[in-house]
């Protein structure tokens, strides 16, 4: 069940972790900078279990000095905090005031959670224990009597006593651990309802009365037991996903040094501008550029596509990747934990971590659970006293209403069908940053796709080299190599740029290219309004040229491939009521062949950054909720305006991170699916919703009434649970039709003629 149990999160192997808790410095040194002064530090949290776990929480450190926000992660059990300056706010002592004790994140601890086997094993004594007790309660209930009833009534407690101690005593500890540091959690009424049906079923045992419930507090138990179990296996599901990207990241790497040596360096010890040795058959720890060897590579773990690439000298290389065929020495570009396969965990982690609409409103409620449980309770024992006067019965109804009004289904109603969205986007190749991404992407009406790197693969071919003067095709190539845009990449290969320098001062301007100057003359290259336009018959120029002091003197044509199942996914969007559109910084007529191929109906061309930014807020005034499709430096501020955002994992850095959904494989069609994922996931979750909705509104009176036995409670408040788990699984049997491949979407060349945004 979604309750809180430090002391079973607690069977984790935390002895070597948390005898001595980190200090400001280990902190400091852990954390990853935001920009900006800002910080973020991930800690371990194992005794997070629930919705009052993760409000307690985020209200607390939120009110620290210089800690800009923090969040919950149930699934991974980790909470990440946003804090600025230079000293390391107390929110390690603030968790430790709170009962919960934390740690910097450690994988290998992580696998040595045994959570699990005690909840088994917690759920086999409770099942064993409840079913002699019902049979023993059977006699009784067929007409036992006298001196036999009371036998039957005293083996069942003895029977009861070990099975409260082992499986209640989850219970018990997160109960006394929230109430010694003076909050409450969702386990304090059910420890205090589970403790007064066994007081009351002992005190008619001891007075020879005619009914006991010991059934009722070990088979509540029992049950809770089970709804807790399917709910750590469901999480464990999503962590599963996300260990396994950890495990087959490189440990470390051979390091070439300056003199000539070499040694083995863990890879939490690797720095940006190390060259690392990396023989076939070895993974590469870290991004990096390869400086020496050509080779091929598996991509399969961070983009999920079987066939290998192949790789040589100046071609960036991500961490996690399988070198198969040759050595090769790469210059480490990023340290392990800014690099590419740590910010896909960090993406996966986070899928439950947002705080969607919906999830608002089940914490909401479910963190006022506790006050007005006990409040019900309390005025349902003082009403019954009051109406008949016997406290027995009084007492037997209000236990009754304390177990029965559990909002466990709620609690589960948001995080259960996250998780299993997150899982099912992950193994189509999908990262999604937070629930609330998954919500607003269900809303979107039209999505706007930026063309070259989006709709094409942005791995562009030079198809007019052979027409261009030689030297200036090698000064394009020389501004060109300091570049990433596919234009700029494409020219540099082809020209065979071999690293002599023959221009200088050069600055990149990102919407429109690359400045540079040589013997006293100012070089541009990039689009041709930007570069120059001073040239005879200047209208066979396209719009990708190079220029000196204005005047142009080359010009670049190149050829792209459209991404698989490109024009599969635009019918895919249309098909499903969301408007497709096209924005581009190209001509109208290379985003009209494009446009043309794949179906869409309206683009709007040579636009700048600020241009697209313009245009998706226009949308919005008018009410659209716009999804934006895009992967360069300058489609970053239109990733940001739009309602959600998708990447290729291809994109820039900046690109990736500004994202809410990163897709890894090289088909179009992941963004269709995301949308169908994302809209059923909400479908889902508001049946749950709507579920523990009616489950409370039926129960609850019924209980008040006295209509309902505590172990009817505990069976009914279990099912319900259950049933919200049921309901979310459904969503691994949907039949998503966006994965359905169409032979007409495959590669084609285009030709393009700008350098795009």
């Amino acid at each position: 069940m979604s309750c809180c149990a430090p002391g079973a999160e607690m069977a984790l192997d935390l002895d070597r972790v948390t005898s001595v808790l980190p200090s400001s410095q280990e902190i400091k040194l852990a954390s990853r900078s935001l920009g900006d002064d800002i910080r973020q530090t991930d800690l371990s949290v194992p005794a997070v279990h629930c919705a009052a776990c993760i409000q307690a929480i985020e209200t607390a450190l939120g009110k620290l000095d210089r800690v800009e926000g923090a969040r919950v992660n149930l699934s991974t059990k980790r909470v990440s905090i946003r804090w600025r300056g230079d000293e390391v706010p107390p929110f390690v002592a603030a968790l430790g005031r709170l009962g919960y004790q934390a740690h910097l994140f450690d994988p290998e601890v992580g696998e040595k959670d045994r959570t699990l086997s005690e909840l088994i094993r917690a759920v086999a004594v409770a099942g064993f224990a409840a079913g002699n007790i019902m049979l023993l309660s059977v006699s009784v209930w067929s007409g036992a009597e006298g001196a036999t009833r009371d036998l039957f009534h005293w083996v069942s407690a003895l029977i009861a006593i070990p099975a409260l101690a082992f499986a209640g005593g989850i219970y018990f500890r997160s109960a006394w651990n929230a109430l010694r540091h003076g909050r409450m959690n969702m386990d304090v009424p059910i420890a205090v309802g589970v403790s007064l049906a066994y007081a009351m079923s002992l005190y008619e045992t001891i007075n020879h009365g005619d009914h006991a419930y010991f059934d009722a507090s070990v088979s509540l138990l029992f049950f809770l037991l089970i709804g807790r179990t399917l709910d750590h296996v469901m999480r464990e599901r999503a962590r599963t996903a996300v260990n396994g990207l950890s495990r087959l990241a490189a440990r470390g790497a051979m390091v070439l040094r300056d003199d000539g040596t070499r040694d083995y360096l863990p890879v939490g010890d690797i720095e940006p501008g190390v060259q690392l040795l990396i023989a076939a058959g070895e993974r590469i720890p870290v991004d990096g550029k390869i400086v020496r060897g050509t080779s091929d590579l598996d991509c399969s773990l961070v983009s999920g596509e079987s066939t290998p690439r192949t790789v040589a000298l100046g071609e960036s290389v991500q961490g996690g990747t399988l070198n198969l065929t040759g050595p090769l020495t790469i210059e480490a570009t990023a340290a392990a934990k800014d690099s590419f396969l740590a910010e896909m965990v960090r993406l996966m982690e986070a899928a439950e971590g947002g705080r969607a609409h919906y999830r608002q409103i089940a914490d909401r409620v479910s963190a006022l659970y506790a006050p007005v449980v006990h409040l019900t309770a309390f005025v349902t024992f003082a009403g019954w006293m009051a109406a008949t006067g016997d406290w027995h019965r009084a007492m037997t109804i209000a236990i009754a209403v304390l177990i029965i009004t559990c909002p466990c289904a709620l609690g589960l109603a948001v995080p259960i069908v996250q998780v299993v969205a997150a899982r099912r986007l992950f193994e189509s190749g999908i990262m999604v940053k937070d629930g609330s991404a998954m919500e607003r992407l269900a809303a979107v009406d039209t999505a706007m796709f930026d063309k070259t790197g989006t709709l094409t693969l942005g791995q562009p071919r030079l198809v007019n080299a052979s027409s261009i003067d030689s030297a200036m095709l090698a000064i394009a190539a020389d501004m060109a190599a300091h570049s990433r845009h596919p234009f700029s990449r494409a020219i540099a290969g082809c020209a065979g740029f071999a690293g002599e320098p023959k221009v200088e001062s050069v600055s990149e301007h990102p919407g429109f290219g690359i400045e540079a100057t040589a013997a006293g003359s100012t070089w541009r290259l990039g689009r041709r309004g930007w570069a120059g336009a001073r040239a005879a018959g200047e209208s066979r120029y396209g719009g990708t040229v190079l220029t000196k002091d204005g005047i142009i003197v080359a010009s670049f044509v190149f050829e792209d491939a459209l991404r698989a199942d490109a024009r599969a996914a635009i019918e895919q969007l249309n098909n499903a009521r969301v408007s497709v559109e096209m924005l581009s910084g190209d001509t109208a007529a290379a985003c009209g062949e494009v446009a043309a191929t794949l179906g869409i109906h309206h683009f709007v061309p040579a636009l700048l950054p600020s241009g697209k930014v313009e245009y998706i807020e226009t949308l919005a005034k008018d009410g659209h909720k716009v999804l934006m499709v895009g992967d360069g430096l300058n489609d970053t501020p239109a990733l940001g305006a739009a309602h959600i955002s998708i990447a290729p994992a291809t994109a820039a850095d900046v690109g990736r991170k500004a994202a809410d959904f990163v897709f890894l494989r090289e088909s179009l069609s992941a963004v269709p699916l995301a949308l169908d994922v994302s809209r059923k996931a909400g479908r889902l979750i508001r049946q749950n919703i709507a579920i523990a909705i009616v489950y409370n509104t039926i129960a609850v009176p019924i209980a008040i009434l006295g209509h309902v036995t505590p172990l009817i409670a505990a069976i009914a408040m279990s099912a319900s649970s259950l049933l919200v788990i049921g309901n979310a699984l459904r969503l691994q049997g949907f039949v998503l039709a966006a994965v359905t491949r169409a032979p007409s979407a495959t590669r084609s060349g285009i030709r393009a003629s700008v350098h795009p945004s």
